[in-house]
């Protein structure tokens, strides 16, 4: 399970980045565009929802929960400052997707309590594309929070996020985590479109 992180850089704009991720085949894209206004959001949410629409992708929106109902995109990714999941699942009732980023057991716990979809759990090592970064966790977190969640009996995918590359996705996937989320590592890629499928090839069981 593979999710994208649009991102831009001076190579390419969000639109471009997501392009080159459905044309490497992966099937879960995350818009993710920080202090920008709704409005010159939309139409870039638009574009990409019928892109990913186009693939048969999944397509979530950060943080914006009003923006996720109006466009009906299939679910919001909500961090640490962002609305809390409870009032989200209560906006959006339960046909919809939502992701809550976690660093620590306890946050997985809170937000499996607030009905969260799945848990995006990092950062794995430190990123320049997030800023106030959270404790970096590594693969001794990963393998901690995964226990804990197994002894309380607590069933919710968790996607690792965080400065991760090609290099890493295996010893990352044996500590129980279902997933990785990806943004720099494809883009700063020779080839983006190659680099996404050498990843899926990897994180395929």
């Amino acid at each position: 399970m593979l999710q994208f992180i649009s991102h831009y850089t001076e190579q390419y704009s969000y639109l471009d980045s997501i392009r080159l991720a459905l044309e490497g085949g992966c099937r879960w894209i995350q818009l993710r565009m920080k202090d920008i206004s709704d409005e010159e959001v939309r139409p870039i949410a638009i574009e990409a929802l019928q892109m990913c629409k186009n693939a048969g992708a999944t397509f979530i929106i950060d943080d914006r929960v009003e923006l996720v109902k109006e466009l009906g995109a299939d679910g919001v990714h909500l961090g640490k400052n962002d609305m809390p999941i409870s009032e989200a699942r209560k906006e959006l009732g339960n046909s919809f997707i939502i992701g809550g980023t976690a660093n620590t057991f306890e946050d997985v716990k809170v937000h499996y309590e607030a009905s969260a979809n799945y848990i995006g759990c990092g950062p794995f090592r430190f990123t320049t594309t997030k800023k106030n970064l959270s404790p970096v966790l590594g693969l001794e977190g990963y393998r901690h929070i995964v226990k804990q969640m197994r002894e309380a009996n607590i069933q919710l995918p968790i996607v690792a996020i965080g400065g991760i590359t090609a290099e890493d996705i295996p010893a990352i996937m044996q500590t129980g985590v279902i997933g990785i989320a990806l943004s720099s590592t494809i883009l700063h890629a020779e080839s983006p479109i190659e680099e996404m499928k050498k990843i899926i090839n990897i994180t395929q069981p």
